[in-house]
């Protein structure tokens, strides 16, 4: 284990003392200002072990985009694009922002952001709290010119709580226009199991008619289905193959899971309505990749999420079963910003 994990982990039982939202929101502040100087990025730069060098060690080409490295940051962590400049300072090859909606929301009420610490785990129901399009557009295009080569912005695109679910369409439409111009690829979350009715749009039949109207209006933007773990494996499977014959670019494997099994935390804990992220995920993602790699082959770029913690190992079982690209979320809550480090080099 690394000096910078050991140090994460003997404060993180203090951090753990307070809310854990409100220990997010205080992070992305951090961000936001390390982002802002020159001492602030340095300073995120020895945190997570990467500097700008090293970031930019192994860059790969997918989607017709360069990323600087293979390792992201899972949407869901900064919704709103508030720290764009310190997640870049941190070395990661691209981040995903939102889930963005059309219209601004406040999300489901709080607390709805739960610790499995037993199981290296969260449980959110945050609900797509978020500033809404256009903010975020105009936060990525004020970060723009201040970002290295090669750091690639992927927004996430959903639809709002209370859009009837015969107009959702209409919804990913409104948010795929007013982010496009700013994002290097949009990514299509119909499996979040925060917003009810939002995973029917994963029937084979909605999902490829949603396709369809997003890339319409994403131009020559890139696109990206992101999909449930909680899918049945053969409904799955005619995803996969429907998706390898669109217009889309990519996958994202997967979301959050609603299913609890195997969990070390109390049950009224792991019980807690919302979507379970974190180490529990990591052997499901491996076989989700495995499988997509096999009915996909080379023609979808295959983004692995969730599971992806402190060991390396968990890393490379991932990349060998044929992901592209892999995202970090709930890891960084547990090991801290070195996760980063450990995971470039990996």
């Amino acid at each position: 284990m690394s000096w910078r994990l050991a140090a994460y982990r003997a404060v993180r039982p203090l951090l753990f003392l307070a809310d854990a939202e409100r220990i997010h929101s205080a992070t992305l502040g951090a961000l936001r200002v390390a982002g802002s100087n020159g001492p602030g990025r340095a300073g995120a730069a020895l945190a997570s072990g990467v500097g700008t060098a090293e970031a930019s060690r192994a860059p790969v080409e997918l989607m017709g985009l360069r990323f600087r490295n293979r390792v992201g940051l899972a949407a869901g962590f900064d919704k709103d694009g508030v720290a764009i400049r310190g997640w870049a300072a941190l070395g990661l090859g691209f981040v995903e922002l939102g889930t963005v909606t059309p219209r601004p929301q406040p999300g489901n009420p709080r607390p709805r952001l739960v610790r499995l610490t037993a199981d290296e785990a969260l449980i959110n129901r945050m609900g797509f709290n978020n500033a809404g399009a256009e903010a975020l557009a105009a936060r990525i295009e004020a970060a723009h010119p201040h970002l290295p080569n090669g750091f690639v912005i992927g927004v996430n695109i959903g639809r709002n709580r209370d859009t009837p679910d015969e107009r959702a369409a209409d919804d990913y439409r409104a948010a795929a226009r007013a982010v496009a111009r700013s994002a290097d690829y949009l990514a299509i979350n119909v499996s979040s199991p925060n917003t009810p009715g939002l995973r029917d749009l994963q029937r084979h039949d909605r999902l490829q008619g949603l396709v369809e109207e997003v890339r319409q209006v994403a131009d020559d933007v890139p696109v990206l289905v992101k999909l449930s773990p909680d899918l049945d494996p053969d409904e799955a499977d005619r995803l996969i193959a429907m998706l390898a014959g669109s217009a889309v670019h990519g996958v994202i494997l997967s979301n959050t899971s609603s299913a609890r099994t195997g969990l070390r935390a109390a049950d009224a804990t792991a019980a807690a309505e919302g979507g379970l992220s974190g180490r529990p995920l990591a052997d499901r993602t491996v076989s989700a990749v495995r499988r997509a790699r096999e009915l996909a082959g080379p023609r979808l770029v295959i983004v692995a999420s969730g599971g992806i913690t402190h060991r390396a190992d968990e890393l490379r079982a991932i990349r060998a079963a044929g992901s592209d690209l892999e995202q970090v979320w709930t890891g960084l809550v547990y090991a801290g910003p070195g996760l980063i480090g450990e995971t470039v080099r990996a």
